[in-house]
């Protein structure tokens, strides 16, 4: 019986970089130190994110984390809480040494980038920073805060945010889970009635939580008051078993996130003392008397965050992916241009560097334009504190804008750099498919993007209508006013400013065609509802405009505005044709809305053409070097086609001969099934 004699190395990677790797490096003209010095937001932010990195990441085994998807269900949850709480103890310890009485390590970076690499299926407990902690934060009163939301931040208790469930989810006043005020023993029954009343798929329900933070429609005297938060323990903190009328588990297996371990909640005659709803904004006094929040949005103020977060999350996948096949380009060599010569880099064919250099620019694009979202988020955050609520429209719509064109940008973005790597990006060691499912789950979660367009389009409704009033309008809307005191467009020259008033005046004029639409119906004796509904398609478009009109301001002002003075000429030169780019390619894409309102010549898109063809070949020589400036350790890339080095080849080939399935020449199925089979008769 012959056997097999072929031994398993223990690792077939060189310990060199591959030369034509090496060989882009050495020909960039922009050090990629420095790009990532920008990117980071300053040296010093850059210098402390590295040094963070490479203490959460030393003696992890990068060979574990390659073999992440052959692990089973269980195995995958068990390993990323492993993975998360290892993190958080080595960013206890750092805090620690560096800085006792501070949090600037622990636990402010627990939700950050630089854990990623530590948990590539997903943190099972990041919803509870991301955002249970940051609720509490903000709807709780100082009293409750200390009594248990201290606890959770210390990480004494784990919990996290249910607000979604089985049958609804965008639509947050069609919640089914209840909290009934007794006034006799001054607590909240809470109960899901039915099955679509359960709460379905918070991050880290399933086992990992002994505390939620659930959303319930609030009533009293059976009157219903609108949902409201009530912070409930679900499982014993010591056995971890669930309490009585608790009923909680894993929802199973998802697309990606796969160690995020989301449940499902259900309960029966729950009950909680009165002083567990909370009530920093919103109130129930013992008597049964209720004080409403000042602003309903308030109540929701959760997902604002975390949609400001996902826009600069989905941007940062965007140039993971882009680093892998970037990198991966530049290695593979196929298909001569000139059947006389070797055969080339597959980065030199003009086609693949239009696969490749528009999602960089794109992903530079919105991480520019996310930037701009949190401080907007942090000075409404103040004005919050001080009882003023003006900014809120417009912070409401503006993350919904970017979480929506940067969620659906990044999620195709991802398809196209996967499709760039030929078949191997199909491996799942390319982590190229953890990175789709990651960056199209956003399309959904904290607001299905259609429905978070058609709020955007009833906010650009209000504002048209202000506006023909005169009234001041947000700087984010300030347009619409414009367009409406110069409806004509003028002159198209092309310039990047001329681009940018380009796209507001399409947005613009696309608001103005949905509100006579809309106005139209009405005077037809259609309800607002239906108005509204039958109007919808046009929302979206204008919506999804306005949120690209936005990022075009926005990059452009980064790019071009005064702090290019204190950058040098070679990274402002590049950083010129990513905007480029940018703006070139998209503008293309939406020409089919600027044609409808703007008077293009063939000459004007020809240029346009010629105008990418020729931003493709300037940035050629610097494109490792960018993406070597978004500063991804190999960890945090997790990828075979990936890595610093560029040995792809060599990095797929040993993660293949370290498969589980391959630790046997023989596997049981071919004795239990296959051979009886063949050898049979029949």
């Amino acid at each position: 019986m012959a056997t097999s004699t072929f031994v398993i190395p223990n690792s077939v990677i060189p310990t060199t970089v591959n030369p034509d790797l090496q060989k882009e490096r050495d020909g960039a003209t922009v050090r990629s130190d420095e790009f990532a010095a920008w990117w980071a937001g300053g040296e010093e932010v850059l210098k402390f994110n590295r040094g963070v990195r490479k203490y959460l990441e030393k003696d992890v085994d990068t060979l574990e984390m390659l073999q992440l998807q052959n692990k089973t269900h269980e195995e995958i949850i068990e390993f990323s809480t492993r993975g998360a709480i290892e993190g958080a103890k080595k960013l206890r310890r750092l805090q620690e040494e560096r800085n006792p009485r501070g949090e600037d390590y622990w636990p402010n970076l627990y939700d950050n980038q630089v854990m990623w690499g530590l948990v590539p299926g997903g943190n099972p407990f990041g919803v509870m920073y991301v955002m249970l902690v940051k609720a509490l934060q903000a709807q709780c009163t100082p009293e409750q805060y200390a009594d248990f939301g201290k606890r959770l931040e210390r990480f004494e208790i784990c919990g996290t945010y249910a607000q979604t469930e089985l049958g609804h989810g965008t639509y947050l006043r069609g919640l089914e889970t209840r909290a009934d005020f007794d006034r006799k023993t001054d607590e909240f029954v809470l109960n899901t009635p039915k099955i679509s009343s359960y709460k379905w798929w918070p991050g880290g329900l399933g086992h990992s939580s002994n505390h939620c933070l659930v959303m319930a429609q609030l009533y009293i005297d059976d009157k219903c008051k609108g949902p409201h938060m009530f912070f409930i323990q679900v499982r014993d903190e010591d056995t971890h078993e669930p309490l009585p009328g608790v009923h909680i588990g894993d929802i199973g297996k998802k697309m990606g996130f796969i160690g995020v371990n989301n449940g499902f909640l259900g309960l029966k005659n729950v009950r909680i003392p009165r002083t567990r709803m909370l009530m920093r904004h919103a109130q129930v006094k013992a008597d049964g008397s209720y004080v409403s929040s000042p602003t309903n949005v308030l109540t929701y103020f959760a997902m604002v965050r975390t949609r400001c977060l996902i826009a600069k999350n989905n941007a940062i996948m965007l140039a993971a992916a882009s680093t892998i096949a970037t990198r991966y380009s530049a290695v593979r060599r196929q298909s001569p241009i000139d059947p006389n010569e070797r055969e080339p880099q597959i980065i030199d064919h003009v086609t693949q560097q239009m696969k490749l250099f528009p999602e960089i620019a794109t992903s530079v694009a919105y991480r520019q334009a996310s930037n701009y979202l949190w401080n907007l988020y942090d000075v409404t955050i103040q004005d919050i504190e001080n009882g003023k609520y003006e900014r809120l429209p417009e912070l409401h719509s503006l993350s919904c804008a970017l979480k929506v064109t940067c969620s659906m940008d990044s999620t195709s973005g991802v398809e196209k750099l996967r499709l760039a790597c030929g078949g191997h990006g199909y491996l799942t060691s390319s982590n190229m498919s953890n990175i789709y499912v990651s960056a199209t789950a956003a399309c959904t979660y904290e607001g299905e993007n259609t429905v978070l367009l058609l709020q955007i389009g009833r906010f650009l409704m209000k504002t048209w209508r202000a506006a023909l009033t005169g009234a001041p309008l947000p700087p984010t809307v300030r347009y619409l006013a414009e367009v409406q005191k110069n409806p004509e467009f003028g002159t198209w020259s092309g310039s990047w400013e001329n681009m940018v008033k380009a796209m507001q005046y399409a947005a613009a004029n696309k608001t103005r065609l949905a509100f006579k639409s809309l106005s139209n119906r009405l005077s037809r004796g259609e309800t607002e509802a239906n108005s509204a509904n039958h109007t919808g398609i046009e929302f979206t478009q204008a919506a999804e405009l306005h949120g690209r009109a936005f990022v075009f301001s926005a990059f452009t002002e980064v790019v071009t505005g005064p702090k290019s003075k204190t950058r040098s000429a070679n990274l402002n030169r590049v950083l010129e044709n990513l905007l480029e780019l940018y703006l070139v390619k998209e503008t293309l894409n939406q020409m089919g809305h600027l044609l409808r309102f703007i008077n293009l010549t063939d000459t004007d898109l020809s240029r346009l053409q010629d105008r990418l063809e020729t931003v493709l070949t300037k940035l050629r020589p610097d494109a490792v070097a960018i993406v070597d400036g978004f500063d991804f350790s190999d960890l945090q890339l997790n990828s075979t086609l990936g890595s610093y080095d560029g040995n792809a080849y060599e990095r797929i080939f040993d993660a293949a001969l370290k498969n589980p399935m391959n630790q046997k020449a023989v596997p049981k199925s071919f004795h239990e099934i296959l051979k009886p089979f063949m050898k049979s008769n029949i």
